[in-house]
């Protein structure tokens, strides 16, 4: 079964289990979401399965969203997500659903979600910069990058600075990936997930869980 799910970021809490040692989780409400597409090697060159989530309104949704979700005799889904497989064809069929369940012989996920936004930030808070001296004569440049020519292109003699260099900008807002969570518990009547530690994004904010890729256990 394809363990991934799309999900909603509903806060963090703290646990115990079984042994009495405390966990602090990160709980994601993964409502059962609904098989749109099954691709394969024969028809798209590679096999994937794309899953939706939510309800979109015939009045919100565009007409070849609506035929598209119309194809797996769904209703068009307000967040979709693509599972790349690299073990060979999907074991789902277009129209399925799929639960919590799926996680029920996973110890370990990965989340992926999108920061939070910080707007725009200067170096110090941005990239950790150190910031200029504080003492007598410096006068209001404590929290500036400093000299940035010498990190122009042509050995410091041109007029543009290097693409990459640390400036200041806007901060957060990105797509974000953490990895190897431990999955402490699956609570099935209320399609929760119990991650341990956290996980990108707000509270209420979309976060997509799959099986860990790089977890050094055996699933």
């Amino acid at each position: 079964m394809l363990a991934a799910l799309i999900g909603k970021k509903i806060g963090m809490t703290q646990v115990f289990d079984e042994t009495g040692v405390l966990h602090v989780v990160t709980v994601v409400e993964a409502a059962p979401c609904s098989v749109l597409q099954v691709k394969s090697t024969e028809t798209d060159g590679y096999n994937a399965v794309q899953i939706g989530s939510g309800e979109l309104k015939a009045n919100q949704a565009t007409k070849p969203a609506i035929g598209h979700a119309a194809k797996a005799g769904c209703k068009p889904a307000r967040v979709i997500r693509e599972v790349r497989l690299a073990d060979g064809p999907a074991d789902v069929e277009p129209g399925q659903e799929i639960t919590v369940e799926v996680f029920d012989d996973i110890s370990h996920v990965d989340v992926v979600g999108t920061s939070k936004g910080k707007g725009f930030a200067g170096v110090m808070k941005r990239h950790n910069f150190k910031g200029l001296g504080a003492s007598h004569g410096v006068k209001r440049k404590h929290r500036s990058p400093g000299s940035i020519g010498g990190h122009a292109t042509n050995l410091g003699t041109a007029g543009n600075i290097k693409k990459g260099k640390r400036m200041a900008g806007h901060m957060g807002h990105a797509r974000r990936t953490t990895r190897n969570h431990k999955l402490v518990a699956v609570d099935k009547e209320n399609n929760l997930l119990l991650i341990k530690g956290a996980v990108p994004g707000p509270n209420g904010g979309t976060v997509f869980v799959r099986v860990s890729k790089t977890a050094k256990v055996s699933q």
